[in-house]
């Protein structure tokens, strides 16, 4: 028995001793400016190709053995020179190299990357360019570098998914609109010095601040004392979006009395950019304070100012990029010599932060924070209730609409008009409306804007903690609370002094059934008036596990949110359901997520995600119009009993990947799956046919499938040319038939039965959608590219881009019964099924290819530097398709059929036109 004692304990005993002398190796990485933690540092064993990366605090632990004895640590991060470490591993030993630092490299092309996208490529938040906005440099995935930097341009979307599945936070402050769920980044456009320092979660891996969406989330850390000591002036000129920049910033960095500030001020503006009469003109102020009280407590003040005002530019028809070339833009005209365009969008919208961050320990920490954004979004146009259609491209000014009546000399007289002019008449316009000053009656035309005044106030809580060597633990509470005022109001009345009647020219009742006389002069609101208040409450917990072979992440979420419309106008379309309170609509959204990541080996790895998200429907696709009444999805129909109910987006995720990484070559091959459903979808537009008018299109219970892969690969052959390459092969298709009803006050659609108007179309039918792919950008994307970077300051690339399989954007309602069936009810005697399956034929654009360089050079004088860069894009001028969307003015299956005969057709997709050859050129200075 004795001896059976004395062998169990000596067992316990080396078992002991075998986990006493475990041999650890960690350590971290800060700023050697500002002595800030840096995350997302690699840190690699040279001789094995094992590596890690830095977490949120800046610290690392290799989680596999290390070879005992002498190795070489190298540490990289993008935008900083690398270091390498010689370090002493021994057995049951632990290396702990806190403290490790890095500094900006001061010639580094990785300035181009923060620039140029950034201002350029995000001007326009409905474009698909913003759905990788979020990676910017803050990526140290190639894939996720390609597609930022190469794909944008082209509306690529990464993994089909449009930005509202991605979280954009400053300071841990979410920015992302309740509108559409996409972040507004004009918010911050011309502020690349000060966005800089973010932190990036890719789809569903884990986040420090939240708990993100199947696109990631992104974190810009605006503290003052994160940003080195110095300042910088750019100049910059291009003909993209602008065409010139300047900005100038300076940071103090943390001074000893604990104080520390970054200001940046820029603007950036343009008569035009590539596309005609695109005008931009943007200021941009940004101001970050910060007290460091002690060791623990820091309070941080951060302003953001960045108005701006940008044209937009049209999307047209084939017939009309044939006749005046793919720069066209039907929105402007000729006014005192100079060029107006009347789709100008402006956006201020100030952002104001105060952060508290408590360092309870040096491994716990709070950061709690409350920021306020107000302001306006105004987008204008013409209103022409009194006269014709102002646009230059009206289809019945065209070629195509003479030459379908047979018509040959008007055919060739409008094509010679819109050749040589085909741009708004404004001084037509306002002679209409003197001619009617004259004549006592209303305005004819007038310019207004559709507006937007936000007031989101956000209050947050975020706690981070290293339970032990193994364990992180994050968890977050958040409130948001939205007042949005939405109404029309009159900016020019274009010579009027009669002002302008608020009458709906469809079905001639008041906008305003309380005040029906009501005439609208400027700065007046007219057309609508509304409210939506909006509260969301939300919290997330996350633990994340690191060991030698496996580390994995469990996080769940849980939100409230509720949407409820005041109408301040009533309708004289929706007398009963438009005016004072509607319903409070309420959700509940949950996430769960969880990933692991299986280390073969230093260089093999395997990673595994998988996630389940419910959320709220955006504003916009809550409303089937919330500018005219407090209908919400499926409530005419009394919700379940038809069939549809408005209920909350689910989105299922999975993906799992193999990393190769060596100190030559680093790679990454992905699978994905992504199935959504729930979805709404809302259209507007007009349709003509056996009903025309303005219809409002909504569409119930989409599911979507995305389902594909990812590749990105890089090589660093020599000391200085490293070669490059990504590869995206995706199949988004709709994966079901999903409900589909019309509203519409026009007088085909609706009969007045009593004194109150009936709508014709509440029966909820079907949209044989099921097979057809999401529009969105091409589908099929590769790259592959080189870069080669001189160890005298002086940098090179050039990239080829290939993109198919990009698809137009098809009618739902051609897609239903509504095709074959005449206006009688009955379906068409001549309808042939053969012939229907061709007219419904989802257009695929044609394949191309983009070549794309970029080169700069940097100067050491003394202790400042002086950089230049360009880069060119589509250097061979290609002319290419980026997207478009069938119109659904000829719905039905004798009218498309119709109009598909003609020479030219008159109610053709509209497309939108990537740019030609372009530039973009930058000096700086630093100091």
């Amino acid at each position: 028995m004795k001896k059976k004692l004395l062998i169990f304990l000596f067992g316990m005993f080396s078992v002991c001793t075998i986990f006493a002398q475990e041999t650890i190796v960690k350590g971290s990485v800060k700023d050697a400016v500002t002595d800030e933690p840096l995350p997302d540092v690699t840190i690699t064993v040279e001789e094995t190709g094992q590596s890690e990366t830095t977490d949120g605090m800046g610290q690392f632990k290799f989680s596999q053995a290390i070879p005992f004895g002498e190795q070489m640590l190298r540490i990289t991060k993008t935008g900083f020179l690398p270091k390498r470490y010689p370090i002493i591993v021994n057995e049951g030993k632990t290396v702990d190299i806190q403290d490790m630092t890095l500094e900006v490299d001061q010639g580094s092309q990785a300035d181009l990357f923060t620039i140029t996208l950034s201002d350029d490529e995000l001007s326009d938040d409905t474009s698909g360019s913003d759905n990788i906005s979020g990676l910017l440099s803050s990526s140290r995935d190639i894939f996720q570098r390609t597609a930022a930097f190469e794909f944008s341009s082209s509306f690529f979307r990464v993994r089909g998914l449009d930005s509202d599945n991605g979280t954009v936070l400053i300071n841990g402050i979410k920015m992302n609109k309740f509108d559409t769920g996409r972040p507004q980044w004009s918010n911050w456009g011309g502020l690349n010095d000060v966005v800089r320092n973010q932190e990036f979660s890719q789809g569903l891996s884990p986040s420090a601040y939240t708990f993100g969406g199947v696109l990631g989330a992104t974190n810009m850390n605006t503290k003052a004392s994160s940003y080195r000591e110095g300042g910088r002036v750019t100049y910059s000129s291009s003909n993209r979006s602008y065409t010139n920049r300047l900005m100038a910033s300076y940071s103090s960095g943390l001074m000893e009395d604990g104080w520390a500030y970054t200001l940046m001020a820029g603007r950036r503006w343009g008569n035009e950019g590539y596309q005609d009469a695109s005008l931009y003109d943007s200021n941009s102020f940004f101001a970050s304070v910060e007290k460091k009280i002690n060791d623990k407590h820091s309070i941080n003040f951060t302003s953001i100012y960045a108005p701006n005002r940008r044209g937009k530019s049209s999307s047209n028809t084939q017939e009309v990029y044939d006749l005046k070339g793919i720069k066209y833009n039907e929105y402007w005209g000729y006014l005192d010599g100079k060029k107006k365009n009347s789709r100008i969008k402006e956006v201020e919208e100030p952002i104001i932060m105060l952060n508290h961050t408590w360092d309870i320990s040096s491994k716990t920490a709070l950061n709690t924070n409350i920021g306020y954004q107000f302001g306006k979004i105004g987008n204008s146009r013409l209103d022409y209730a009194g006269g014709a259609n102002p646009s230059p491209a009206y289809y019945q000014d065209l070629p195509s609409n003479y030459l379908e009546d047979g018509d040959l000399a008007g055919a060739y007289a409008a094509e010679q008009e819109f050749l040589n002019d085909g741009q708004v008449d404004w001084e037509r316009i306002i002679d209409a409306n003197l001619t009617n000053n004259t004549m006592g009656t209303n305005a004819a035309y007038v310019l207004y804007e559709d507006r937007n005044d936000d007031k989101t106030l956000t209050l947050n809580s975020i706690f981070n903690t290293e339970l032990n060597e193994n364990v992180l633990f994050h968890a977050g509470i958040n409130y948001r609370k939205l007042d949005s005022e939405n109404f029309a109001e009159i900016i020019d009345l274009l010579g009027s002094t009669t002002g302008v009647s608020n009458i709906d020219s469809f079905s001639q009742n008041a906008f305003d059934a309380n005040n029906p006389d009501y005439i609208a002069y400027e700065g007046d609101k007219f057309r609508y008036n509304y409210n939506i208040n909006v509260n969301e409450l939300s919290g997330f917990a996350q633990a994340q596990f690191k060991y030698n072979k496996v580390d994995f992440y469990l996080a769940g979420s849980l939100t409230k949110t509720d949407y409820q419309r005041e109408g301040l106008f009533k309708n004289g379309n929706n007398l009963d359901n438009s005016y004072g309170k509607g319903d409070k609509l309420e959700f509940t959204g949950v996430g769960a997520k969880a990933g692991f990541t299986y280390k073969i080996t230093g260089k093999h790895l395997l990673d595994f995600n998988g996630g389940y998200i419910t959320k709220a429907p955006s504003i916009r696709n809550t409303y089937t119009n919330s500018r005219e009444s407090h209908d919400y999805v499926g409530v005419r129909f009394g919700n379940k009993e038809a069939g549809i109910d408005i209920t909350e987006e689910k989105i299922m995720s999975v993906d799992a990947s193999y990393i190769f990484r060596s100190p030559i070559i680093k790679a990454k091959l992905t699978g994905f799956y992504t199935k959504i459903e729930d979805a709404n979808e809302i259209s507007f537009y007009f349709t003509q046919g056996s009903s025309t008018g303005f219809i409002q299109e909504i569409l119930t219970g989409v599911e979507k499938r995305h389902i594909g892969g990812e590749l990105g690969i890089e090589a660093q052959v020599t000391p200085t040319i490293k070669l490059k390459g990504a590869a995206s092969v995706g199949q988004y298709t709709y994966d079901n038939n999903p409900n589909l009803y019309i509203n519409s006050t026009s007088e085909d659609f609706v009969d007045v039965q009593d004194g109150e108007q009936i709508n014709l179309v509440d029966d909820v039918t079907t949209s044989n959608l099921e097979g057809y792919k999401v529009a969105g950008g091409p589908q099929t994307a590769y790259s592959v590219g080189f870069e080669y970077r001189d160890p005298d300051y002086w940098w090179f690339g050039a990239t080829a881009n290939f993109f198919d399989n990009a698809y137009v954007d098809v009618s739902p309602l051609s897609r239903s019964s509504a095709f074959y069936t005449d206006a009688d009810g009955l379906p068409y005697n001549d309808y042939d099924p053969d012939v229907a399956k061709g007219l419904l034929s989802q257009e695929k654009f044609d394949n191309y290819m983009v070549v794309n360089l970029v080169g700069g050079k940097s100067w050491k004088i003394g202790d400042k530097y002086i950089g230049f860069f360009a880069s060119v894009g589509n250097l061979l001028d290609k002319q290419y398709k980026t997207g478009g969307y069938e119109q659904g003015r000829r719905a039905d299956y004798r009218a498309l059929r119709d109009d598909i005969s003609l020479e030219k057709r008159v109610f053709g997709a509209k497309y939108w036109y990537g740019r030609g050859a372009n530039y973009f050129v930058n000096v700086y200075l630093r100091f």
